[in-house]
């Protein structure tokens, strides 16, 4: 909230209320105060205590906001709810729209002086920008959030801090992505701040950044944990959209408290079913295990579901990340041709800047199908392609095996110089499967 008016301006507020409501100063200040009190007040002479300004507020019929910053009290409660109409659009996967919309709610939160819608407003276009692509501009609002939540607690400070994080990962910044969310998980559970929601949170946005290390058994753990500390609920979306009309009637009915109760469920609610985009993520992590123990019929399963929960919520990139992935598993499992088409598809969604390793994964695999069908040159170019995005992410563990086919690719084709310096590449990069050149893992959630 911002801070409150000067006294002159809140004693002509008062006077104004007063004469509206036909009150004279004695009847004001009763039972607490003297009338000659409420005409100092009146007169900006004294700055009115909390207390004071609650008592007159009350006798006034108005809200105390009303009486110290001049907004009305159904202002918040109005603002919440479309914020949370706001939070619905993206939750249906049009983000775009949902950013025209928080953008119009930043501006009348910081208007106000609302603090806390302000943050939910840069939280929402934040996450509008993630799923567009637009990365810088959601670590931007990330960041705007994070700075605005200084004085809130770390579980509150979570959602900001994730996305921030998540921005990284997405632009290749992989190891700086995996140091803000393992420090930010080790404070919570050191601390003994064991927030179900954020820890959740850090946990499902953590495995893609692990998996792209070479940190596998990190990722499978942080995975598990995920799935256990997830919510078991119904149709969220349905009780959301029940919660949200409820505040409607009541905010019309000037019941501003409960109104404000059934937002904030309304709100949970659609940020939880933001957390589809994570658990899929943990069904695309659960697949890659299983692919890796060779249980390729439960992989595919498990990575066509992570697939089709992403493509219900339009993530895009999401998506595109968890094709690639199953791809791999198609190709395995002799479905070569549906794996080309599926790739081909999804690599318009990526760039250098934009899902890096992915895309580097997505060109490694269609180099892969193109030697099986004997186009060297073709494999050549994917492999090459996949080298120089690697390079760029530092992805360690892929670019060790890239630099493995390119150099046999070479080698087969009488180029040994070049396949030699592959190899070499190759060799400086070298990670051993299931580690990583991370610090300690962060202590574990009591579960």
């Amino acid at each position: 909230m911002r801070e409150r008016d000067d006294p002159a301006v809140i004693g002509r507020r008062v006077q104004q209320l007063r004469t509206e409501r036909g009150l004279t100063q004695r009847q004001l200040a009763e039972p607490a105060y003297t009338p000659a009190y409420i005409s100092t007040l009146e007169a900006g002479r004294v700055r009115a205590s909390d207390e004071a300004l609650r008592h007159i507020a009350g006798r006034l019929g108005v809200a105390y906001e009303e009486l110290a910053v001049g907004r009305p009290a159904h202002l918040a409660t109005d603002l919440r709810l479309r914020l949370t109409e706001a939070q619905r659009v993206l939750a249906d996967g049009r983000a775009e729209e949902a950013a025209v919309q928080y953008v119009a709610l930043l501006a009348e939160a910081e208007a106000h002086g609302l603090g806390h819608e302000r943050t939910t407003a840069l939280l929402g276009l934040g996450e509008s920008a993630l799923e567009t692509g637009e990365l810088a501009k959601a670590r931007e609002f990330f960041e705007r959030a994070e700075r605005g939540l200084a004085d809130e607690s770390l579980p509150v400070r979570v959602p900001a801090v994730r996305g921030r994080a998540v921005s990284h990962y997405l632009a290749g910044e992989l190891r700086y992505a995996v140091y803000l969310l393992e420090s930010t998980l080790d404070e919570l559970n050191r601390g003994g701040l064991h927030d179900p929601d954020a820890l959740l949170l850090l946990y499902a946005s953590v495995i893609g950044p692990y998996m792209d290390m070479g940190a596998h058994a990190r990722a499978a753990q942080a995975a598990e944990f995920a799935l256990a500390l997830a919510p078991q609920a119904g149709d969220q979306a349905l009780i959301a959209r029940m919660h949200r009309s409820v505040a409607r009637t009541l905010l019309a009915e000037g019941r501003l408290a409960e109104a404000d109760a059934s937002l904030a469920k309304a709100a949970d609610l659609y940020r939880r079913l933001r957390l589809r985009t994570e658990l899929a993520n943990c069904h695309w992590m659960r697949g890659y295990v299983c692919a890796q123990n060779g249980e390729l019929e439960r992989a595919e399963a498990e990575l066509r579901q992570a697939h089709t929960m992403l493509s219900e919520t339009r993530a895009a990139l999401y998506r595109s990340q968890a094709a690639v992935e199953l791809a791999d598993v198609l190709h395995r499992r002799g479905k070569s041709e549906e794996a080309a088409i599926l790739l081909q598809e999804v690599l318009g969604d990526f760039s250098s800047e934009r899902g890096a390793v992915h895309s580097a994964a997505a060109h490694r695999l269609l180099g892969i199908i193109a030697e099986d069908a004997r186009d060297t040159e073709a494999a050549e170019e994917h492999y090459v392609r996949a080298l120089s995005l690697l390079e760029r992410a530092g992805a360690a563990g892929d670019l060790a095996d890239l630099c493995r086919l390119l150099g046999d690719l070479l080698r087969r084709t009488g180029r040994t110089e070049a396949a030699l310096d592959a190899y070499r590449t190759g060799l400086g990069h070298r990670t051993a499967p299931g580690t990583t050149t991370l610090g300690p893992a962060p202590a574990q959630p009591p579960l």
